[in-house]
């Protein structure tokens, strides 16, 4: 048995180029702002950058009610959203069901039918002005200039072929007409990254501390980001100079999603290549493939036999491991959490005698963490920088979060967290709070919905 060895391990990284210690995060930084100008004027990037035509609201009117509804991937949430004296989000009556398309084959009309048949009590059974619908739609879409969304693709659960290329707003906007609603405000379609973004804006406090105070200056806040680190990776971020679609405006930027998941990274080595590769899409989403939830644990899995086949780690059990055809992320982080108790498909593969073995897998484990959390600090050091480089100190940008990977995998937020500190404090303090939001989705649509409206 080899002997626990943190030297050979790290060289082992670094031959390799999965080492967080060869990368310049500086670099980095300057890779993603070249990128995303480069988006922004509609020059080849590997960053979209998608205009989302929301202009965000740093402070909703007090009073007002609206619809939001989240299409996700197994259901379709709705409540109404009720903005308090402080302009706090208050969701009511909050119900879902399954997703249209989940039990059986839709057509067009089926689809937009059962999305109005689940809206249709909240709009007509409150004694409250509607002022606006929400819509948080978790597909591939185009987003149009009246804020309308074209889906382009559904994932396997959801059967409605017939909706792609239809506008979803128009078409639940002629399902409500059909039941004697007729509806003419403001129905607002948004992805969850802008979501996240909306929901920090309502839910972070100005000042971005966790308790929110009393504000004598009725200051409305620095601007937000939106960062989704969970199963996959985006941002979302204001922006005031458009030129691919003659937008500029310092008064009322515009959201722009920027798709950073498939920022193209240069500091990737062999085993990345190799990985990607095996994938559905290779040579794209190379940044998620390396710090997102859907490939965490199958990147880790490839690199750890590489390791055993180099006789870098060797225990009872390794071909086992060899043989392992997938290791899903959440079990990963089991193991990180609890690799003592020898439980999982990955603890269960160690002996109680083979303590180096174990570590010599964590210690390359949480490498790949690290550099993960590296990437995507650099990402949102990147967007803090762009967004304006002077901002006051009682004017933080607040950076709302959603995402498992971010909330609980082992290490992601501790060491994301570090970095960005170090990026933001190099040259000149600069204010930022990191915060998650909760019910992102919703709270997001319906920020969203009064921010159209206005």
């Amino acid at each position: 048995m080899k002997s626990f060895n943190p030297q050979e391990l790290s060289d082992f990284a670094r031959y390799y180029g999965f080492h967080y210690d060869i990368c310049d995060p500086a670099a980095l930084v300057k890779d993603v702002l070249i990128e995303m100008e480069r988006g922004l004027e509609g020059q080849l990037s590997s960053l979209p950058m998608i205009p989302s035509y929301i202009v965000p609201v740093t402070q909703v009117p007090p009073g007002k009610t609206v619809l939001a509804l989240d299409a996700g991937g197994t259901n379709l949430r709705a409540s109404l959203v009720h903005f308090d004296e402080n302009g706090s989000a208050v969701a009511e009556g909050t119900k879902k069901i399954p997703m249209p398309g989940t039990k059986g084959k839709l057509s067009a009309g089926q689809f937009f039918d059962e999305i109005a048949d689940f809206a249709l009590p909240f709009l007509s059974e409150t004694s409250a002005k509607i002022e606006g619908i929400g819509f948080t739609f978790s597909y591939p879409m185009e987003i149009t200039a009246d804020a309308d969304g074209i889906p382009l693709a559904f994932s396997k659960e959801v059967d409605a072929q017939d909706v792609i290329g239809k506008a979803i707003g128009k078409g639940l906007r002629g399902a409500l007409a059909a039941r004697g609603y007729k509806y003419s405000g403001a129905i607002v379609l948004l992805n969850d990254t802008v979501a996240t973004l909306l929901s920090g804006l309502a839910s972070i406090p100005a000042d971005g501390e966790e308790q929110r105070t009393k504000n004598a200056y009725g200051f409305s806040g620095g601007p937000a980001i939106g960062f989704i680190l969970g199963t996959g990776f985006n941002t979302a971020y204001p922006e005031t100079k458009i030129p691919k679609i003659g937008f500029e405006s310092t008064q009322a930027p515009q959201i722009v999603v920027c798709e950073t998941g498939n920022f193209n990274i240069r500091f990737r080595g062999q085993l990345d290549r190799e990985y990607d590769s095996t994938t559905k899409n290779p040579g794209t989403y190379t940044l998620e493939k390396a710090a997102s939830g859907a490939y965490l644990g199958p990147l880790t899995l490839h690199i750890l036999k590489q390791a055993v086949k180099d006789n870098v780690i060797r225990f009872k059990k390794s071909d086992e491991l060899l043989a392992m055809a997938h290791l899903e992320t959440r079990h990963l982080n089991e193991f990180a959490r609890a690799p003592l108790s020898a439980a999982g498909p990955v603890g269960s593969l160690f002996g109680t005698d083979e303590g180096d073995a174990l570590a010599a897998v964590q210690y390359i484990s949480s490498i790949i963490t690290e550099r993960g959390a590296l990437f995507s600090a650099a990402v949102l050091a990147a967007t803090v920088l762009r967004i304006d480089p002077a901002l006051l100190p009682y004017s933080p940008v607040r950076i709302a979060v959603e995402g498992t990977t971010f909330l609980v995998y082992k290490g992601m937020r501790r060491s994301l967290e570090s970095w960005l500190h170090q990026m933001l404090i190099k040259d000149k303090p600069r204010p930022y709070i990191i915060s998650p939001v909760e019910q992102a989705s919703l709270f997001g649509a319906a920020v969203a919905a009064v921010s159209r409206g206005r």
